[in-house]
């Protein structure tokens, strides 16, 4: 079994001249602009990687350190760190100024008001909805607490990490906004380069269309030269009535995920897709590249096509029906995840997936969103073979930029939705998160609206991505 696939190339320490440790405090300078300050109450400091923060090997910078007793000053020509390396960190042991404009003074503790950043989904959102802190502020300075992220082995597969640490990253770039996102790409990873096709038109619906539904219709939009680079196909791809005889029970805890019959599944629904390779060979013909939609976290039950081989490939004999349950912290499970559920039909003709619901940051680990690790390891997947990867899924926290393309949610359709869309797809910038697709034309509840429409295709043509949905 290939788990070097799961193995993201990071580099996470830093310079050895760029850090410095007194007690239980480590103060690594990665910029004039840019510290990260650590504490441990053990003296021992972490240089793995976390989901977060891959990359720390900045070049050597100028600094100076003073020790008086207990007390630590690391100064660069833009910040003066002060702090105390025997107690832990308080508002009175820890500050750092900004010695230029605006010459803001933080003290731990202190929660910087930033420009905003952005938030996991807008599902159900109507007339806006508060969005977390970006890396821009009118203050000068703002933070990345990467203490409770998880860590990066060399296996690449996630570690908790010790109990009672600290790992902040003090940005203080004043006003000076693109150097601080450049150097936060610097240190997290820069988005990557989406295929071309992704910039064109896509057409997304949710609505179990037949095969030769979608291909008269694809055949129509032609015809009156409306042009689609990216065809994707809603969850009716794939079996969602399950028999009541072939439903396997769920356990508590995923019922608390919201998990919902039906939503899982990967064996094609014959009766609207008599022969879906063909349907696939049909788009690539007209020139259209092709999404399906995944919900993965019901796992591989007894009906589904694939089962019998997933069954073995895990050590369940599948004479006994056991559902094969989504385990997102098994390399083994995840790599007959891919190569038995999704690797035939990328063959058949499908170009990437849609990760449409991943159980929030319910999982049997405290800490680990499941959405974050099925964003790293699809596009480490879909980048196989020297392709761009590709994935179009929900934000799942900082560092989420390196995982294209994010998914806005299941949008009110209201003017009121559509007045904040601009409004957060310009916020999100300011944690370095730029591709957005949104459901152009909104998805739920709300009132049809034909000027309301129109508007919403214009926010579409005028962004990167134009999912008529």
């Amino acid at each position: 079994m290939d788990n070097e696939r799961f193995i993201w190339t990071t580099r996470p320490l830093a310079m050895a001249e760029n850090m410095v440790v007194c007690g239980n405090v480590r103060i690594t300078v990665l910029t004039d602009r840019l510290l990260r300050i650590e504490h441990s109450n053990t003296g021992a400091f972490e240089d793995r990687a976390s989901q977060t923060v891959f990359y720390r090997d900045f070049a050597p910078c100028t600094y100076r350190m003073t020790q008086d007793g207990e007390w630590l000053t690391v100064e660069t020509e833009a910040l003066r760190l002060c702090c105390r390396t025997d107690v832990p960190f308080s508002a009175e042991t820890l500050t750092v100024a900004l010695k230029n404009e605006p010459a803001a003074h933080w003290h731990y503790g202190d929660e910087p008001e930033t420009l905003g950043g952005t938030i996991k989904t807008l599902d159900s959102v109507n007339d806006g909805i508060p969005l977390g802190d970006g890396l821009c502020s009118r203050q000068g300075y703002a933070l990345l607490d990467d203490s409770s992220t998880m860590l990066l082995g060399e296996d690449g597969w996630v570690i908790p990490r010790p109990a009672d640490t600290i790992d902040l990253y003090f940005f203080g770039y004043g006003y000076d906004y693109r150097s601080c996102i450049a150097d936060y790409y610097r240190l997290t990873g820069i988005p990557p380069m989406l295929p071309a096709y992704a910039l064109g038109n896509w057409w997304s619906r949710y609505y179990a269309y037949t095969q030769d539904e979608y291909q008269t219709l694809m055949t129509r939009f032609e015809r009156e030269d409306i042009p689609f680079s990216v065809a994707v196909v809603d969850m009716d791809w794939h079996i969602v009535d399950v028999p009541d005889e072939q439903k396997p029970p769920y356990s508590d805890f995923e019922q608390q995920c919201g998990l919902r019959e039906g939503w899982t599944g990967y064996t094609w629904n014959e009766q609207l897709f008599p022969d879906y390779k063909n349907f696939l060979a049909f788009l690539h013909e007209h020139y259209e590249k092709v999404a399906l939609n995944l919900h993965p976290a019901g796992g591989v039950c007894p009906h589904e096509v694939q089962y019998p081989a997933m069954a073995k490939a895990m050590g369940i004999d599948p004479k006994t029906k056991e559902r094969v349950r989504f385990d997102i912290l098994s390399p083994k499970f995840m790599a007959n995840y891919f190569d038995i559920l999704h690797h035939p039909y990328e063959a058949d003709g499908v170009d990437f997936w849609w990760m449409d619901w991943q159980q929030g940051k319910n999982s049997f680990v405290k800490g680990l969103d499941p959405l974050w690790m099925l964003n790293h390891y699809h596009v480490l997947d879909n980048c196989r073979n020297g392709k761009r990867g590709m994935l179009l899924s929900r934000y799942a926290g900082l560092g989420s930029h390196r995982y294209p393309i994010g998914f806005s949610g299941d949008t009110v359709i209201s003017w009121e939705s559509l007045d904040f869309q601009p409004y957060f797809t310009a916020t999100a910038s300011n944690v370095g998160y730029t591709w957005w697709s949104h459901d152009i034309g909104g998805h739920m509840f709300g009132y049809r609206d034909n000027e309301l429409a129109l508007r919403w295709v214009q926010l579409g043509v005028f962004s990167p991505i134009n999912r008529l949905h």
